[in-house]
């Protein structure tokens, strides 16, 4: 199953719901259930809710093979919070997703320091990283480490070689 989230903002992402909903009606033959928020487009070929309860986030979140979302940081880490590697289309301000293309600029970050989320700056490429997503995951880190986590590790490092440990 293929869950796509476009998250709570109150523009409309039509552009990443309307084309989800193409590739449905094409070549894709999985299951693709979408939360399309406050997009203007309504699904043809896919199940879709504009918005779920928190717990059934979770559980198409858990379900999902692919979880395609919009560029919102809680998105994303929710999905790599369950061991899986989001593809990440960040809302434009061109296409009247967002007040500027912060998401854009914030994914770019992301995906050059921790290499683990499929950044889709063009749609027009989303069918292909799609079909070929599990190739592409391979080489990726799917973990989320927390920097707490991180800190926590090192200083312990630190204070086992004070102490001879």
């Amino acid at each position: 199953m293929i869950f796509v989230t476009v998250g709570t903002h109150e523009q409309p992402m039509n552009r990443l719901v309307k084309y989800i909903d193409d590739l449905k009606c094409g070549n894709l033959d999985e299951e693709v259930v979408v939360q399309t928020g406050f997009s203007t487009y309504e699904p043809k070929n896919c199940k879709w809710e504009r918005l779920f309860p928190f717990e059934k986030m979770e559980e198409l979140l858990s379900r999902a093979r692919i979880v395609i979302t919009h560029g919102g940081p809680s998105s994303f880490i929710a999905s790599l919070q369950k061991g899986k590697i989001p593809i990440v289309v960040p809302r434009k301000k061109d296409f009247g997703e967002h007040i500027n293309d912060h998401q854009v600029e914030f994914c770019r970050a992301v995906k050059q320091r921790r290499g683990n989320i499929i950044l889709v700056e063009d749609i027009e490429k989303l069918g292909k990283i799609i079909e070929n997503y599990d190739e592409i995951i391979k080489q990726m880190p799917s973990e989320l480490k927390s920097n707490n986590s991180c800190f926590c590790f090192e200083f312990e490092k630190i204070i086992d070689a004070m102490f001879g440990e």
